[in-house]
């Protein structure tokens, strides 16, 4: 069990969609925490570099002064600590595994396509838009006709993607495509989720992430 008296601390960063997963575990779980918001361009903080000497990024969950890194692996902990409400990951060994899964997919095929989409141009960034739709339509067969991708509840999977979502507007502008088009069901699903307080409150606006972007290609001339 996490405890009345644990103290929680999140290094994160506003834009980070992987810190964002952590924030929307906190709230489902309604555990306080102190936020601290970390320079990721400039300067590394000395308790960034602390607490994750390894990687040196965020997000860091430090409970009780002892850090948890890496977004999907806080998720986790999160659930296992806080066990007493709101599970976002099943009992069942076969189902856990599959959420694991898909999580790891998420990672290693949808949010990378991501992080290179709006960097490419020409051929490149057509070829990464493909790869980028192919994936979410593998996520929407996999969330079948379901409210969530655990069924009726909110749950790991579903923690694991929706975060992206508000990045969606910013890829879109950047290679002139729409997600909508090609996959309805997981725009509708999107939807579900950011009525939750949960993610609503954990999520920046899209128009604030565009612009951020546009900064980005700008100090990387990307323009």
């Amino acid at each position: 069990m996490g405890g009345e008296n644990a103290k929680v601390e999140l290094l994160d960063y506003w834009r980070s969609p992987f810190a964002m997963r952590v924030k929307i575990a906190l709230e489902e779980k309604g555990i306080d925490y102190e936020y601290n918001e970390q320079e990721l361009l400039g300067n590394k903080s000395c308790l960034l570099l602390e607490m994750n000497p390894v990687h040196k990024r965020v997000p860091v969950l430090i409970h009780n002064g002892k850090p948890i890194c890496e977004s999907l692996i806080i998720v986790e902990y999160i659930d296992e600590v806080w066990d007493h409400t709101t599970p976002l990951l099943s009992s069942d060994p076969y189902l856990r595994s599959q959420a694991k899964f898909w999580g790891d997919f998420i990672d290693n095929k949808i949010f990378s396509c991501g992080r290179e989409l709006w960097q490419a141009k020409g051929e490149k960034q057509d070829s990464i838009i493909k790869e980028f739709i192919e994936g979410l339509k593998l996520l929407e067969e996999e969330l079948k006709e379901e409210k969530f991708f655990g069924g009726d509840k909110f749950g790991y999977v579903d923690v694991a993607l929706v975060p992206l979502t508000c990045w969606f507007y910013a890829l879109e502008k950047c290679g002139n495509f729409s997600i909508q088009e090609h996959c309805p069901k997981l725009i509708g699903w999107a939807q579900r989720c950011k009525d939750r307080p949960s993610v609503s409150k954990s999520l920046p606006d899209p128009l604030k992430i565009y612009d951020y972007v546009l900064d980005l290609k700008k100090m990387f001339g990307l323009g």
